[in-house]
């Protein structure tokens, strides 16, 4: 039986909807409230999201000592954004575009960047920015909204050529208040360009409460102003996340142009780890209240309940993927470590000359 969809585009971009509804298939405590639009998942795909969820977390524990260590460089914090993360990739394909932000790199990951290079461009080396030829993505961008106009650009590419592939992209909530995010949903609206934006609502924005932000009720109604579609779900649930960007994939491929998709998450940790004290704006009640929404917990007692998932499974994940990323960050040590020269050459294709016999001298130096 065909099942119904869980979102009507045309009804969006038409504007004839007055409210943006949260989309939830899962409730908090991993029970279904929407059977309706279940994505058609086999039980092999629901168990692989659950065990890139699973292994995010780990990564992003890990990420953190080692960033206390001093072998990481620049951090931003993902748990409890598996779900609005890895749902939205794990409805894309391998030929699609991704634009990720700095807080995106289990997305990354997970579509094809070695977890070495991952460790690399925390660390500001050079290497972490060569991708493997087949990776259709670009480097997580570091200036908040950029990676917006970015995605209009190549989805417009995409779109002339007569590709079927698509352009996605994530910022925060505080992203929607840079002019970069206007500008290029705005752009890839009146182009009809196949690109999806997600905009990863986890309240704040570093300190800044979303509400301080703006006067819209939601930010998925952004979309509106620029005439596109524009959807609400539940950020801490994986199946709803992973069924609307699947039909947002579908509507956006068929040539109708880019879709905007709120997603209400939440950050547990730091903005980043660069100095952040989140408990001098969260209070224990609302990370208490989001803790409950823990997207692990309502998508592990699914499972559960389902029989496809179980301690000893988890705890057997937990500890391969400690296994790798220990082997990642021992791969990372052992790249070379960078030179001015290089520098140089890739800043310039051809040296002028006073560029030129610094070259020369720094290579000499190198030689040595």
């Amino acid at each position: 039986m065909a099942l119904h969809p869980a979102v009507d585009f045309d009804q969006l971009v038409s504007g004839q909807t007055a409210d943006f509804p949260m989309i939830q298939i899962l409730d908090e405590v991993g029970q279904v409230v929407n059977g309706d639009i279940m994505p058609t998942l086999t039980d092999d795909e629901l168990v692989a999201l659950m065990s890139q969820m699973v292994w995010s977390r780990v990564l992003d524990q890990r990420s953190t000592a080692l960033n206390r260590q001093g072998r990481l460089g620049f951090y931003a914090p993902t748990a409890g954004e598996e779900a609005s993360q890895l749902a939205t990739t794990f409805a894309m394909k391998k030929t699609d575009w991704l634009l990720p932000g700095y807080r995106d790199v289990p997305e990354l990951i997970q579509y094809g960047l070695p977890l070495y290079k991952a460790f690399l461009w925390s660390r500001g080396h050079v290497v972490g920015n060569e991708y493997p030829e087949d990776l259709h993505a670009l480097p997580p961008q570091i200036i908040i909204g950029a990676q917006y106009v970015q995605t209009a650009g190549i989805a417009l590419g995409l779109k002339k050529n007569g590709s079927d592939e698509v352009a996605w992209t994530y910022t925060g909530d505080g992203g929607t208040s840079q002019g970069d995010f206007y500008e290029g949903v705005n752009f890839a609206g009146a182009f009809k360009a196949p690109a999806i934006f997600v905009v990863q609502n986890n309240g704040f924005a570093i300190s800044v409460p979303r509400e301080k932000q703006t006067a819209a009720k939601t930010l998925a109604q952004k979309a509106v102003a620029a005439g596109i579609p524009g959807i609400q779900v539940d950020g801490m649930d994986a199946l709803a996340v992973y069924e609307v960007m699947k039909e947002a994939r579908a509507y956006a491929a068929a040539g109708n142009g880019p879709v905007l998709i709120e997603t209400l998450t939440y950050r547990y940790g730091p903005h980043t780890l660069s100095g952040d004290d989140p408990t001098r704006y969260r209070s224990k009640e609302t990370d208490d209240l989001w803790q409950k929404r823990d997207p692990l917990v309502r998508m592990r007692n699914f499972l559960t309940d389902k029989g496809l998932w179980s301690q000893e499974q988890e705890d057997a994940l937990i500890e391969k993927t400690k296994d790798e990323i220990k082997a990642a960050i021992t791969q990372a040590d052992q790249v070379g470590k960078q030179t001015v020269s290089r520098f140089l050459k890739d800043t310039y294709e051809v040296q002028p000359q006073n560029v030129a016999e610094q070259l020369a001298q720094y290579q000499a130096k190198e030689a040595k």
